[in-house]
């Protein structure tokens, strides 16, 4: 299995970000990579920009709740 990125550094934030920050940089990852953006591309290119986007909806998902943060930090 893939080793994990740091989730900060998949939504491209400071570890010190505070909550609006950190939604701001994963709607823009999420819209950058979301599946119905990636028309005309090769199938590698979907499969890449699909990882992608659940990386970053996952690193969201423990950023966003505080209780998850401090877990993770």
């Amino acid at each position: 299995m893939a080793e994990k990125r740091d989730y900060y550094e998949v939504l491209g934030v400071a570890k010190n970000a505070s909550a609006d920050e950190i939604k701001k940089a994963y709607r823009k990852k999420a819209i950058q990579y979301h599946p119905d953006r990636q028309q005309g591309k090769t199938d590698a290119e979907k499969k890449e920009a699909e990882e992608k986007f659940k990386e970053a909806a996952e690193a969201y998902d423990v950023l966003s709740d505080d209780t998850k943060r401090q877990r993770y930090d």
